[in-house]
């Protein structure tokens, strides 16, 4: 897996954390004032990238979080079945299938290029070009 760890305190909104295994954007973080014998604490909420469920942490602001490396390749269609796209990496030659979700269904078509991201083991369309 592609993970980097980063401290709890340094995450800004809007970056991508893992939560539960999964990888997730942050869209609020409240850190709370230390009190007098302990360590401020932060409370985390993001949402899924893939399934957009909510998950919200509450942790010691100096723990460590998980940060997914997110990679963004480019790959061509090379043929559609159903709900699955057959592509090919533009630099590895790799061949793979991909789902193709309700966003994307017109506009991938055979010989398109594409933009997919690779995080946590998992590939998902993120772009027609």
């Amino acid at each position: 897996m592609s993970i980097k760890h980063e401290v709890l305190t340094s995450v800004k909104k809007g970056s991508n954390v893992v939560i539960d295994g999964v990888a997730c954007r942050v869209s609020d973080i409240q850190i709370s004032r230390p009190g007098k014998h302990g360590h401020a604490k932060v409370r985390l909420s993001a949402s899924g990238i893939l399934d957009g469920k909510k998950r919200i942490i509450v942790k010691p602001g100096h723990d460590k979080i998980e940060v997914p490396i997110i990679d963004k390749r480019n790959a061509q269609v090379l043929s559609i079945q159903g709900d699955k796209a057959n592509v090919m990496d533009s630099e590895t030659f790799e061949t793979f299938d991909l789902e193709i979700t309700s966003e994307f269904k017109d506009e991938v078509k055979d010989g398109a290029n594409i933009l997919y991201w690779e995080m946590l083991g998992q590939k998902i369309l993120k772009q027609v070009k």
